[in-house]
């Protein structure tokens, strides 16, 4: 399936069903008093966030989403049913904003969270409300209120523990299909991977992490050379960042160096929060490199980058050093984990009517 990770819809909850004036009519019964009742609150409109999804298509092809309106008051004290909710299913990650203002109005970042996108109207009240000791037979009634309507943007940023940074062709869906259940499409050219590739990682029994694989970037990529730019926001909810280097290029001209911080720029301009991430180094295609000029290529390419974080020396191919690497970057990852541990929503759906 095409990853799509950008819709607008329009959603509307449903309006108020209206009030009924009405009076009891019986036999003997000369003066039974109003008994209009009320009508039926409209449907709301609910977001759950689904973790089976991971794309936003459905809501290409399927714009408008409206609940059902309430139901209108009747005699004999009756009331009008509530309109059907509609619950629209989104993929874990998805943010919620105006598409008229960019405001941000909500996010789905948890498996199974629910929120109210749209709140359905509060039914009109019906004659019986307005009885009183001096107004015995009320003829007043009130419409229903109208349920809200919003035009919104969706906008998809894949939750991975871990991003995966790099050059086209530096490796990186060979080292995601290496460590990981995800099989990307893998070639000899740049530029293979078109759309993010999502993998679990799974280092023991009840032990795992997210990495995902991005197309790569090139230089220029923040003012939107290339691919990678239009997917660098799925990296801004990554704990850490990989930067995969090839390093055995095709061409022996190439500084591998100037390319390695060419990217880091991009990542700077593109979001100062991001380039704060912690940032791993990740050395590979290794095993194309001969044994006795390994140590000497890796130290002088770390001394002239004058990087300071680990730095894994790896070969995605034969996975050479993977294990090692895999173990590290969970225990990295659990730590933050327990350090963002929040309490569970309230389900909206149980609680807005009891408001």
């Amino acid at each position: 399936m095409k990853f799509v990770d950008e819709a607008y819809i329009d959603v509307s909850a449903g309006d108020g069903g209206a009030g009924c004036v009405s009076f009891r009519h019986e036999k003997y019964k000369e003066f039974g008093g109003p008994n209009g009742g009320d009508g039926g609150r409209g449907g709301h409109v609910f977001a759950v966030a689904d973790p089976n999804l991971n794309t936003l298509v459905d809501f290409r092809f399927s714009r408008r989403h409206d609940a059902r309106r309430g139901g209108h008051g009747m005699g004999s004290d009756m009331f009008g049913a509530a309109g059907d909710d509609i619950t629209l299913k989104m993929p874990v990650g998805t943010i919620i904003s105006d598409a008229e203002t960019g405001e941000v109005l909500f996010e789905l970042l948890t498996p199974g969270e629910i929120i109210t996108v749209a709140k359905g109207g509060d039914g009109g009240f019906g004659n019986m409300r307005f009885k009183s000791a001096i107004n015995r037979a009320p003829r007043q009634k009130t419409p229903g209120w109208p349920g809200e309507k919003r035009n919104l943007k969706l906008e998809l940023k894949v939750l991975a523990d871990v991003g995966l940074l790099g050059l086209p062709n530096a490796g990186k869906s060979t080292l995601i299909s290496a460590i990981s259940n995800a099989r990307p499409r893998i070639a000899d050219y740049p530029f293979t991977t078109l759309h993010p590739n999502l993998g679990v990682v799974r280092v023991g029994p009840e032990q795992s992490f997210v990495v995902a694989d991005l197309p790569g970037l090139i230089e220029g990529a923040a003012e939107g050379a290339g691919l990678g730019h239009l997917f660098l926001r799925h990296l801004q909810r990554t704990r850490l960042l990989l930067h995969v280097i090839d390093m055995a290029p095709f061409d022996d001209a190439v500084d591998i160096v100037a390319q390695a911080k060419a990217i880091v720029n991009e990542l700077k301009k593109y979001d100062p929060a991001l380039y704060a991430k912690p940032r791993w180094l990740v050395l590979n295609k290794l095993d194309m490199v001969p044994l006795s000029e390994r140590a000497g290529l890796v130290k002088d390419f770390v001394k002239r980058l004058k990087f300071k974080g680990p730095v894994f020396e790896i070969s995605a191919l034969t996975r050479e050093g993977c294990e090692s690497m895999v173990k590290t970057i969970y225990q990295h990852v659990k730590a933050q984990q327990k350090a963002e541990q929040n309490p569970e929503a309230v389900d909206p759906r149980f609680a807005i009517d009891s408001e």
